[in-house]
Parts: C-alpha cells; sequence; structure tokens
C-alpha cells in the first residue's frame, strides 16, 4: 500500500515537472490546482492553460522502444514510471482523450518540453502566427512563419496594398519599432497580433480621406481608469489607440502581478471579445473609459492545495533523482523567489573608479538596457556639470528640469522600479519631454563618495546630505532638480517603493512648479529682451546717424576738393593757353602796310561772340600765319573752324603751307570763326 503511494506520487511530480517545463508556471500550488481540476491528466491543463498556442496533441501508447528513444538513455526509469502512470490512471481521464486537437492552423510553440508523458507527444511543427495589418480603409490577413522576418512580411504586403516597402512604416509592435531583419520568433508574439500601416509620403486620395477617422482613433491616447477591486486603489493610464487589449492587460499585470489568464475583467464592449483588436476598433469610450479588473476565483482550496505543494517538495527531496534543483529547468533560484540582489548579476551597472564620466553613462546605458529592455528613459551621456548647462542655462523656453537618477543594486526595490516604472511608456516619454535625465550608480562605495563630491560642488552640501540619509532599502532614488538665478534646487526626492501613477503625480506636480518659473523667467527674459532691442535700435539709430554725418562730410570735403583740383587745372589750362597765345603772338611776323608796294590781302574774321578781327597779311604767306594769328586772339585752331562765307569752304582743312594767294584769300576776304563739334 506504501508503496502504490509512492509510486503514485512519484508518477505526479513527474507530471507536475512536464506541466510546469511546457507551460512556464514557477508557482507549484497553481500549477497542482490546474493539474487537479483535469484529473492531472497533461495535455487536457496545458491546453487549457495555453488554448491553440503551443499545438500539444495527443496520441496513441508508443512502444517501449519509442518511449525509452523519447526520454533518452538515462531515462529509462522515468519512462517506465510514465507507463505506470498510464496504466493506472483513474477512468475519468481517458475522457481527456476524446477532446478534439487543435484547429490545423494552429501551429506548436517554439519552446520545447524536454520531458513528456509516454502518452503524451508534441508535434514540432513551425508555429505560425497571424497578423491583422490595417492601412487606411483596407485591413489584411497575414500569416506567418515565426521564423519569417519582418522584411518578409512587408513584401507581401507590397503585393496586397500597393505600396513599396521604402514608403511603408509598419507600426504596432509592442517592443517599439523594429527593423526589417528582425526575426519574428525574436519578438515573442502571440499568436494573434494587430499591427497598422502609415505612409506618410504617400498623400491620401479622396477615399482613403473617407475613412480617415479610423487612423485618427489609432494615433489619439485613450484614458482608461482601471479599479482594482481587491486593492481597492485605481489606476489611470493613457495608451495610444493603436494598444491591443492583450498589451492592455499584460501592462495591467505589471501593476496588479494579476497573470493574464486570471484577470476577470468587467466594463469591455461586446465588440472587445478579441485580444488581438486595438483600442480604437474595440468601442470603448474616448477619451476616457471605466474598466475593472480582479482575480478570477480558483474552485480548488488554496491551503489544501499548499499542503499537497508542501508534501511534493518533501517527496523530490527525498528521492533527489528527478527534481533536485530549479536550474533543472533554466530558471534561477534567486529569480524564482524574488529575491534576485546584486550578487546574480555579472556585470555591474557602473565599473569602479571610472576617470570619464561620459564612459561611467555610456556602460550604465549599455547594462540597463540589457536588464531592462531598450524602452527606457534617455539619459544624458556626460558629467552633471554639463547635464547641468544642458538643463538649466539655455534660453527660458528651452529650459528643463533635472532628473537624477541613482541605482543601488543591493536594493529590493530596484528592479521592480527599473522594470515597472522607469520603463513604462509613460514615464518614458514624460521624462523625455521635460526632463535632463543623468543616472549615477552607487552600489559601489568609491562611486557614491564621487557622486557626493559632484553634488556638493554644483548643489551644495545639503543636497549631499540628504542623499547620505537614505538608506540601501530606500533606493533608488530620483532626485528633481530646478535651476533658479542664484542656485540650484532639489524639488522632490522619489523612493524606489512607488507605483507608476503616483511617480507620475510627483514628477507632474514638480512640473508645474517648473512651469510657473519658468513662465516668469520667461516674462523676465522677454522683457530684458525687449529693453536690449529698444537699446540696440537706439544704438543703431544714433550710429546710422553718425555715419550719414560722416559720408555728408566726407561727402562735401571731396566736393571742395574737387573743386580746388578743377580750378587749379583750369588756371593752369588758362595759364598754358596764355602762354601759347603770347608766344604764337610774338611769333607772327609784322603786319604789312597797305602800300608797302607788296602784294597784301586784308582780311576780316568775325568771331562767335560776333566782334570782327582785322589784320593784313602778305599775299606769300602761309596759312599757318593765319592760323597762329587767330589762337594768339583765343581761337586755337584744333578747336575752332575758319571758313569762308561764299562759297563756304573750311580752310582749316587746307594745308597750312598754303599760301594765301593759293587759298584764294587775296586781296581781302570776310571769314568766321566757328567751334567744332
Amino acid at each position: 500500500m506504501a508503496s502504490d503511494t509512492s509510486g503514485s506520487n512519484m508518477d505526479r511530480e513527474m507530471i507536475l515537472a512536464d506541466f510546469q517545463a511546457c507551460t512556464g508556471i514557477d508557482n507549484i500550488a497553481e500549477a497542482i490546482a490546474l493539474l487537479e481540476l483535469n484529473n492531472w491528466d497533461l495535455v487536457a491543463a496545458i491546453n487549457g492553460v495555453i488554448p491553440q498556442e503551443n499545438g500539444i496533441l495527443q496520441s496513441s501508447f508508443p512502444s517501449e522502444a519509442s518511449q525509452a528513444n523519447l526520454f533518452g538513455p538515462h531515462s529509462q526509469p522515468a519512462a517506465e514510471a510514465a507507463a505506470a502512470t498510464a496504466a493506472a490512471a483513474p477512468p475519468s481521464s481517458s475522457s481527456s482523450s476524446s477532446s478534439p486537437p487543435p484547429s490545423s492552423s494552429s501551429s506548436s510553440s517554439s519552446a520545447f518540453c524536454p520531458i513528456l508523458p509516454s502518452r503524451h507527444i508534441i508535434e514540432r511543427q513551425p508555429r505560425m502566427l497571424n497578423f491583422r495589418v490595417e492601412y487606411r480603409q483596407r485591413s489584411v490577413e497575414v500569416v506567418l512563419e515565426e521564423a519569417s522576418t519582418v522584411g518578409e512580411m512587408k513584401q507581401i504586403l507590397e503585393t496586397e496594398l500597393q505600396v513599396p516597402v521604402s514608403k511603408m512604416q509598419l507600426k504596432g509592435w509592442k517592443s517599439g519599432d523594429v527593423s526589417d531583419s528582425t526575426v519574428l520568433r525574436s519578438l515573442h508574439l502571440p499568436k494573434n497580433n494587430s499591427l497598422y500601416v502609415l505612409t506618410p509620403d504617400i498623400a491620401p486620395t479622396a477615399s482613403t480621406s473617407q475613412n480617415s477617422s479610423l487612423q485618427e482613433s489609432l494615433n489619439q491616447n485613450y484614458l482608461l481608469v482601471i479599479s482594482h477591486s481587491e486593492a481597492q486603489r485605481d489606476y489611470s493610464l493613457n495608451f495610444p489607440g493603436s494598444r491591443t487589449i492583450q498589451e492592455v492587460k499584460r501592462n495591467v499585470s505589471d501593476l496588479t502581478n494579476i497573470p493574464v489568464r486570471h484577470q476577470q475583467w468587467e466594463g469591455w464592449p461586446a465588440s472587445a471579445n478579441d485580444d488581438s483588436v486595438t483600442l480604437a476598433a474595440s468601442g470603448i469610450r474616448y477619451p476616457c473609459h471605466h474598466l475593472s479588473v480582479c482575480r478570477r476565483v480558483s474552485p480548488a482550496n488554496t491551503r489544501e492545495q499548499f499542503e499537497e505543494c508542501t508534501d511534493v517538495h518533501m517527496v523530490s527531496d527525498s528521492e533527489g533523482d528527478d527534481f533536485e534543483d530549479a536550474s533543472e529547468f533554466g530558471v534561477d533560484e534567486a529569480e524564482m523567489f524574488g529575491m534576485g540582489t546584486s550578487a546574480c548579476r555579472k556585470s555591474p551597472m557602473m565599473p569602479e573608479n571610472t576617470e570619464n564620466e561620459g564612459d561611467a553613462l555610456l556602460h550604465f546605458t549599455a547594462e540597463f538596457s540589457t536588464r531592462y529592455g531598450d524602452c527606457h528613459p534617455v539619459f544624458f551621456i556626460g558629467s552633471l556639470e554639463a547635464a547641468s548647462q544642458e538643463a538649466f542655462f539655455g534660453k527660458a523656453r528651452d529650459r528643463k528640469l533635472l532628473a537624477i537618477y541613482l541605482h543601488n543594486d543591493e536594493s529590493v526595490l530596484t528592479n521592480v522600479f527599473c522594470s515597472q516604472m522607469m520603463c513604462a511608456e509613460s514615464i518614458v516619454s514624460y521624462l523625455s519631454q521635460n526632463f535632463i535625465t543623468w543616472a549615477w550608480d552607487v552600489t559601489k562605495e568609491a562611486n557614491k563618495a564621487r557622486l557626493l563630491t559632484m553634488c556638493t560642488r554644483h548643489f551644495g552640501s545639503v543636497v549631499a546630505q540628504t542623499i547620505r540619509t537614505y538608506k540601501t532599502d530606500q533606493f533608488p532614488l530620483l532626485l528633481i532638480v530646478m535651476g533658479k538665478r542664484a542656485s540650484n534646487e532639489v524639488l522632490n526626492v522619489i523612493q524606489g517603493n512607488t507605483t507608476v501613477d503616483e511617480l507620475m503625480m510627483r514628477l507632474m506636480g514638480a512640473m508645474e512648479i517648473f512651469t510657473a518659473q519658468q513662465q516668469e523667467d520667461i516674462k523676465d527674459e522677454d522683457e530684458r529682451e525687449a529693453r536690449e532691442m529698444v537699446k540696440r535700435e537706439q544704438d543703431e539709430a544714433y550710429r546710422l546717424s553718425l555715419e550719414a554725418d560722416r559720408k555728408k562730410r566726407e561727402a562735401q570735403e571731396r566736393e571742395e576738393a574737387e573743386q580746388v583740383r578743377l580750378e587749379q587745372i583750369r588756371k593752369e589750362q588758362e595759364e598754358e593757353r596764355e602762354a601759347i597765345r603770347l608766344s604764337l603772338e610774338q611769333a607772327l611776323p609784322p603786319e604789312p602796310e597797305e602800300e608797302s608796294g607788296q602784294s597784301v590781302s586784308k582780311l576780316r574774321i568775325r568771331t562767335p561772340s560776333g566782334e570782327f578781327l582785322e589784320r593784313r597779311f602778305l599775299g606769300s604767306c602761309k596759312l599757318q600765319v593765319l592760323f597762329d594769328f587767330v589762337a594768339s586772339k583765343g581761337y586755337p585752331w584744333d578747336e575752332f573752324k575758319l571758313l569762308t562765307t561764299f562759297p563756304r569752304r573750311n580752310i582749316t582743312q587746307m594745308d597750312p603751307a598754303w599760301t594765301l594767294l593759293e587759298a584764294k584769300l587775296f586781296p581781302q576776304e570776310t571769314l568766321f570763326l566757328e567751334a567744332k563739334e
């Protein structure tokens, strides 16, 4: 009788281990309760937990050889025990074998259970993922293996939607934007997913504009007021319309510690019967919708489950062969019981005694991303002084609050604060928009001492003393610092034992104080800039006036100098002309007498002013003598023409060597002077 009881306990222990390995449920009491509900039928229990996800199918009893091959050469006792379990199973358990298998469209999970009872096997088929992709007024269903890439999905959508891959943005991934080379398996997606396509470079047509309300709903933010009846508190959470109901439930699970499969909801519309539906298409009210959640009550008695769980542990410890350590199932013991400390981590957040603060922050950011994912605040890379300059010393409109995150791996609150608070999308978005976030790791005493020195230098000894007063179990800390004219002020110190809502409220409270101060600073800065602008305008006007006076004075001086120069030139020219005239006058031959007995020509010349010049010349005189006579009177022959009256002839064009007789200016002639053109 005792041996039968021992064998039955060992068989149930194996079924329990297989069930936990396949479903990933670490809570032994919960796993035992689920198996009890299904009369310890492994397949029925697994399909009840993850229906149509893992594709676990029943098969006929395999041969002993196939059992040995399945369990491996070192698992023959386990196979025999499994066969004994199948033979001793109660009749009611056979009813589960007649349950219909999952649909053909369902594929097995990518995770493979290493140990299975002999009467159940897992088909290692490729897991298929269903995607509903929305684009403007269209909705496309896509089914892909999880080994496919995002780029392959975009190629399918290019054919269906007639949208080039280069202009396509595929949104709705729970992990944020992904690259085309990302493998779907690495995203750990559920079987059913909802995505949407954005094409900002392609203008919508007239037909698509009629259905633009759906696209607008996807871009809107919905406020979900969720009442947790057991904790008697409300959560106000903002989600974009593209978020699915499944993603909302996962976020609520992080806040309430209620697994999604145990959540019982009230308030969802009747159309929200599919968790893959987006909030925009679920029919909830905009902009605010009220919901309530609680833990689904299990029919099994909790105390009996705990006692049976204790018995299973005792049997496992006594046997010592099949259930020795949680590490056999790939679960770290410290992580299983939620007691992970810095000793469990391989790499510190920040190396000790780093000379360059920028290098230390780069290491901190990389380690933070490795531990908690890429969705986290953008940490400022640089010294605390540089972060203060960036936050406080720009224009008043560009200034921000400084959030100093102090990390301590030795605090039990650190893991929860980082994963659920610092990585919450609402917190990340709010910090990125309104804060300069600077981080430091104070786990090591040397790094903590360095931080206190920096705080004393930049914020004074009060801030450093405040940090000293906090104990290790009160970390991590988030210091909110505001820059002021005289000195910097710490508005708030947020400890690690807070919630997302409380953290957001305190950040918003600090932001209100900062905004009020910022408005005053902006007003003062605008007034100062207005005064400086008026002064600059006055200085500019005065400068322009001086410049105009200077230019006017210089122009006047130039004009006077030009007049003096021209007057000097004119005088020089007149003097030169006078000298030439006198020389010509002196060189003229004497005027012959009228009755000298020689041929004398009497010439009468009218000037442009109307006066007449009269003189007698010998008939043998050259025309040059006539030209010199006219020039000696102030009419040079290169500026004036000497013309006869009738017939009109231009004497200045004749050869100066001709005589007056040859020029037919004998015995007398009347000529007139005319200025050359």
